[in-house]
């Protein structure tokens, strides 16, 4: 959403919000914002409508109202989209994980390379000299990571497994998920009657997923002991199931395997660069593991790095993109603010044989300044692959003798565009190619990587 000095000031002398209307309006689309919602006007007011798509003219429900603008629902449409198709998923407009599953694939991504050189344009003041061709994948099944909420609903004569409804902390009715592995998809009723079976039903509140190459696991986060049923139960659902069952009492350190005590590794592999990465289940690792490795294969080829070249990996997790770049020949150092992330790293260099092109730093990259990041050495190349949040300080940090080529990989393009503004504007890169990555189909979230040059 985007309001100016003029329209803010303009509202704080208004009368009072109003409440939301009780009786429909009419609105006909001209785009999508960040959030997969529809986009439209009436009067001067900027009306934003979820399940509307744009060139639709559509009656929708205002749930907020204020001075300058609404959200609502769309409640029916007098003109359809080309691109409107059937939601594959019983569970769509009901459940919150996915925004946009009636409109067709590739106009999704079409969407989101929208909103990429948007916000470079309105936040940034900058435009990339070549736009990258999107990269796509699978549209299904594609979720190897995931966060399941678990609730007695004595409503619903039972426990609720799955994602949260949309605008709204009640947990949605599933029966499966189609987003997820559909071996993993098919689990939420078995889990639903499993949380169910248990002594305490309302005292196991997540279960979160994790998926590696040779191994499906399940953390049960547990807010008391389990009694010897309780565990037995959980024992014969792993069987059954043909998963990994941790517990975790506490924090995310605080998980541990539970059963089987034996079993493959959690890890996933980036072939192209014959790289192996275990990851304990609680520890970050990209949602969508296929599309993970061709955005590998893009920054890598982006930065290409050289045998020779020193090149900083800033916010490196465990070393999705370090152990690549060093495969390449380069001397890679590794900053990231999480200590248990580092050591992960550190052991996953020398699982690969990298440990000799490789180091890694614990450092609180959103406090870096110019004279901490000039003490590091000088790098030819960076990669930035920061969190939501941006790399504004570790960007503003850069000196005049800093890397001649910089590779951002970003989840969030109003950061993005932030943090490109400074390069091009203040230090003097130019913003040579911008892409997107579908990393996530069927939700508005935009993962992009851009190029930069001296």
């Amino acid at each position: 959403m985007s309001r100016s000095d003029a329209g803010v000031s303009a509202a704080s002398s208004a009368a009072p919000p109003r409440a939301p209307s009780k009786e429909p309006a009419t609105v006909r689309i001209e785009s999508l914002d960040q959030e997969g919602r529809g986009v439209g006007r009436v009067g001067g007011k900027v009306v934003f409508v979820e399940g509307a798509l744009p060139g639709e003219t559509v009656t929708y429900r205002a749930y907020r109202r204020k001075p300058t603008f609404e959200m609502g629902e769309a409640e029916s449409v007098a003109r359809e989209s080309a691109m409107r198709v059937v939601p594959c998923c019983p569970h769509f407009g009901t459940c919150g994980g996915c925004s946009l599953q009636h409109l067709e694939a590739g106009a999704q991504v079409a969407a989101k390379q929208r909103v990429l050189e948007e916000n470079l344009a309105r936040i940034g003041k900058v435009q990339p000299e070549v736009i990258l061709a999107p990269i796509r994948g699978p549209s299904w099944g594609y979720r190897y990571r995931a966060r399941l909420s678990s609730r007695w609903v004595e409503k619903k004569g039972g426990v609720l497994v799955g994602f949260h409804e949309r605008r709204s902390s009640y947990i949605a009715d599933m029966e499966t998920c189609l987003v997820l592995p559909p071996r993993i998809g098919a689990l939420i009723r078995p889990l639903r009657n499993l949380v169910g079976s248990l002594s305490r039903p309302d005292r196991m509140p997540q279960i979160e997923v994790a998926i590696g190459g040779y191994a499906d696991v399940l953390v049960f986060r547990i807010l008391e002991p389990l009694t010897g049923q309780d565990e037995e139960a959980l024992r014969a659902f792993a069987d059954a199931h043909g998963v990994q069952i941790y517990l975790q009492p506490h924090g995310p350190d605080s998980a541990y395997r539970f059963h089987p005590v034996q079993g493959p590794e959690l890890s996933y592999s980036i072939p192209e660069f014959d790289v192996i990465l275990p990851f304990k289940p609680t520890e970050f690792t990209q949602v969508n593991l296929a599309m993970n490795r061709v955005l590998v294969r893009r920054a890598v080829g982006l930065l290409d790095p050289r045998p020779g070249e020193w090149v900083a990996d800033l916010f490196c997790g465990l070393g999705n993109f370090t152990l690549p770049i060093a495969r390449r020949g380069a001397n890679v150092v590794g900053f990231e603010g999480s200590a248990a992330l580092v050591a992960r790293a550190r052991e996953n260099a020398v699982r690969n044989g990298l440990a000799e092109r490789t180091a890694f730093v614990e450092a609180n990259l959103f406090a870096a300044t110019g004279d901490w990041l000039a003490g590091q050495g000088r790098f030819d190349k960076i990669l930035f692959d920061p969190p939501r949040d941006g790399a504004v300080e570790a960007v503003k940090a850069l000196g005049a003798e800093g890397p001649w080529r910089i590779v951002y990989v970003s989840c969030n393009p109003a950061t993005l565009a932030r943090d490109a503004g400074v390069l091009v504007h203040v230090k003097g890169y130019r913003l040579k190619a911008a892409g997107i990555v579908n990393m996530f189909p069927h939700t508005a979230h935009v993962e992009s990587v851009a190029l930069f040059e001296r």
